[in-house]
């Protein structure tokens, strides 16, 4: 399966309804990158993408990225400074099991709603929304 088809153009449209869903409450931002492969290290590969989408760059550090390599079969759940100081430990390990179950199912557009929805329930909790709060960063899928 590739990236193109990992999703349908409907899938897509749903999933950014998530996002701009879960950011409602919190000033953190939540990002979703489809690729087909990727010869490095999907963690590493993760990190390098959240840098290209400059998610390093909001105001409070609070940016998750989930990062799906379609081909591979694998994907990683990365956030920023500001949230790992601050979730538990295990927070990204059971948003992960919530994922992986629906990929497992081939539900693949519902294990990305439900992660993003989990990661804003737990975002809002340490990053409410803010009267001043700014969507600092696209809610679109990206992808390479």
């Amino acid at each position: 399966m590739s990236a193109s088809i990992f999703l349908t153009p409907e899938d897509e449209q749903e999933v950014v309804a998530a996002i701009k869903q879960a950011e409602l409450e919190t000033s953190g931002e939540i990002r979703v990158h489809i690729e087909g492969h990727s010869d490095l290290d999907h963690f590493k590969r993760a990190v390098a993408v959240f840098h290209e989408l400059k998610m390093d760059a909001t105001a409070k550090r609070n940016g998750v990225l989930i990062y799906v390599a379609v081909q591979d079969k694998s994907f990683v759940i990365y956030g920023d400074q500001g949230i790992n100081e601050l979730v538990a430990n295990d927070f990204w390990n059971t948003t992960m099991d919530t994922i992986q179950s629906h990929f497992r199912a081939g539900q693949f557009k519902e294990g990305l709603i439900a992660g993003i929805l989990k990661s804003g329930e737990v975002l809002k909790q340490y990053f409410p929304w803010e009267e001043d709060d700014v969507d600092e960063l696209s809610n679109d899928i990206s992808k390479s």
